[in-house]
């Protein structure tokens, strides 16, 4: 009762605040699907004509949509190249509504929404720096640096609610409006109440709780000269680890497939991570061709692990016990102070930018022989950007940390070929260095990890059809993972990565649509076996696209497909929150098949998703995503979004 007040509060608070501030516009109804394409506005002028006769309809009448409610990426204001989005209303892929379904399976996680996950492939670092370590629900938190930024001519608010197959439900609330023309202000709201899929002992034993919540601001001064945007995000997320399925051979009463009836190995284990980001940039122009601009960030990161080893949770750990016999707290924190102060602007068609960051951080646990591990880091940077034209441009950055890491990043950009390269040395995170937990305990000295990456693609279009050619090579050296015995270790050799792939759409008819994409990896060198990708990764979606009924209804439906060819996928340990090596438990072949219907009536989406339309069909009775972590079985997911522009 006191969760539904609560929900039903927030809704009247935000509708209460849209009668408040509303200018009262009068809406019109759109025909057609709403594309995100971005408009560039390197000089937006307040009062421009052409943009006030656009919100006024033929009676002379306001007229607010998806069109007036735009919005932007810091990235961009940074670099000069202001791109204003409208609002998202179209269907394709929206039936993936949950994080690692939206972004195309390319994530192992532990076959529950809000569950552990990390990338399938590996992924060049953002920060060279030192970091937690503890990056298992990175995925499920809003960076404030990459959050959407509005310029609204009205209130808006977005609102999803997905429920889930199983009790396992999501809600999203997006809200924002104009102070005045040149002041935009909102918040954001999501929630995740996320029922276990494997042996739940009722209604509401959830795996997963999520409360998260941001605010953000925008302004810009009346000559144009200033602009200020600024964000604060922060997510409470909470997990009830249940440890896998017990392994037949060690329990004969033990049975995979029967997910509800499934005997796990933990029921009073707990893991949570707290995290608040304080986030703002503003920059000056001093005159024509230079800007002088400053970023700063507030980060804190609270991890917790609690385990009653008095129960039959102890049997699925180790038998050491380094801090307490009888119960399990492992507690760290991590957090930095970052400021980042540059010069920037573009002289004859070139933006350039060049920085100097300070960074703060310190990693402390209870448990630490000194309590803290401080980092104290300073960067020097630059990036070079030249736009030869609308299809046509080429990038290099690059940064230092004194005195021994680096990053370089160049890409190029024309209208069929796309190149880029990374060349990087970073340090090892935090955790990896030192960690003292109740189960395990190691202070390590590693080397950082040096990486080298070339991507290309290739760009295909014709009428009927588009076509993406990739590849992509790797090189890593000294990489740091964790190992068969669940201790960090680094690796002595190299590993290469070779990956070709394709993806493409195909318009078959006039209604119907194919899209794929295609991944094969080859993992070779002498650090090859610490890398644990499957050779051949596949996603595709066959489906009926058109309006209907006049144009009134706009209709998806069809099949989604994705498969993952065997391996040996890393295994999870919930008491230090890592995924690590295992050779014992194949993460076989299983092609994955699901069936959608996506409708959009106005500007209302509505999703119906049937997970798993193969299960029972097959040689293997389920699936698994992680050693003894089975994924989806069969059921039906129903979700709405839906916007209001005043």
């Amino acid at each position: 009762m006191i969760k539904n007040g609560f929900f039903f509060g927030v809704v009247f608070c935000l509708l209460g605040m849209q009668f408040t501030f509303a200018q009262r516009p009068v809406q019109t109804q759109t025909s057609g699907q709403t594309a995100r394409q971005g408009r560039v506005l390197a000089e937006p002028q307040e009062g421009d004509e052409d943009t006030r006769k656009s919100l006024l309809d033929d009676s002379t009448r306001m007229v607010y949509g998806p069109k007036t409610s735009l919005f932007f990426y810091e990235k961009d204001i940074k670099r000069n190249s202001l791109k204003l989005f409208e609002q998202d209303t179209l269907l394709t892929n929206f039936h993936n509504y949950d994080p690692v379904a939206k972004n195309s399976w390319k994530y192992q996680d532990l076959g529950n929404i809000g569950s552990a996950a990390k990338p399938v492939f590996y992924q060049a670092p953002e920060l060279i720096g030192a970091t937690s370590g503890f990056h298992a629900y990175d995925l499920y938190f809003v960076d404030p640096a990459k959050r959407r930024f509005f310029d609204t001519k009205s209130p808006f608010t977005e609102m999803s609610a997905f429920f889930g197959g199983g009790n396992r439900n999501m809600l999203d609330i997006y809200f924002a409006r104009n102070i005045n023309p040149r002041w935009n202000v909102g918040f954001d709201f999501k929630t995740e109440r996320i029922r276990k899929t494997l042996n739940p002992n009722g209604r509401d034993d959830h795996m997963v709780e999520q409360n998260a919540y941001g605010f953000h601001t925008n302004y810009r001064s009346e000559n144009g000269r200033y602009w200020f945007l600024g964000a604060f995000s922060r997510m409470r997320h909470l997990v009830n680890e249940i440890g896998g399925i017990i392994p037949p051979e060690l329990d004969e009463t033990s049975v995979y497939f029967t997910y509800e009836d499934a005997k796990v190995w933990l029921r009073n284990s707990q893991a949570s991570d707290l995290r608040q980001d304080s986030h703002f940039y503003h920059e000056y122009k001093l005159g024509n061709g230079l800007q002088v601009y400053h970023v700063f960030d507030r980060k804190n990161q609270k991890m917790r692990f609690t385990a009653n080893l008095n129960t039959s949770d102890s049997l699925f750990f180790n038998k050491e016990r380094f801090n307490n016999p009888d119960t399990t707290q492992n507690r760290s924190s991590f957090s930095e102070w970052r400021n980042e102060f540059g010069i920037k602007g573009t002289v004859k068609g070139f933006y350039y930018n060049a920085f100097a960051k300070l960074r703060n951080a310190k990693m402390e646990s209870p448990f630490f022989p000194e309590k803290k591990e401080n980092y104290n880091e300073f960067y020097l940077g630059g990036e070079l950007i030249g736009k030869l034209s609308d299809k046509w441009s080429i990038q290099a950055d690059g940064e230092y940390l004194l005195a021994d890491a680096f990053k370089i990043h160049g890409l190029f950009i024309s209208p069929w070929l796309e190149l880029e390269y990374t060349k990087a040395l970073y340090r090892p995170t935090s955790m990896q260095q030192i960690y003292f937990g109740n189960h395990y305990q190691w202070e390590n000295d590693f080397s950082n990890i040096g990486m080298d990456q070339v991507k290309g693609r290739v760009k295909l279009d014709f009428e009927k059809f588009r076509i993406r050619p990739t590849l992509s090579i790797s090189r890593v050296n000294n990489y740091v993972y964790f190992g068969e015995d669940k201790q960090v270790a680094q690796a002595e050799g190299e590993a290469f990565m070779l990956m070709p792939g394709i993806e493409g759409s195909f318009q078959v008819g006039k209604k119907f649509k194919w899209d794929f994409e295609v991944i094969y990896t080859e993992v070779t060198g002498s650090a090859s076996d610490k890398f644990r990708i499957p050779n051949l990764y596949a996603n595709t979606r066959f489906y009926f696209d058109s309006p209907a009924f006049n144009e009134h209804v706009f209709v998806q439906m069809g099949v989604d497909i994705r498969y993952k060819s065997s391996f040996f996928a890393e295994a999870y340990n919930p008491s230090y929150q890592q995924f690590y090596l295992q050779n014992g438990f194949d993460v076989y072949a299983y092609p994955v098949v699901d069936v959608f219907l996506d409708f959009r009536i106005n500007r209302t989406r509505v999703l119906l998703k049937y997970n798993h339309l193969n299960a029972g069909l097959m040689k293997n009775e389920g699936y698994f995503v992680t050693p003894d972590y089975t994924g989806y079985r069969s059921f039906l997911d129903l979700g709405i979004s839906w916007y209001l522009f005043d």
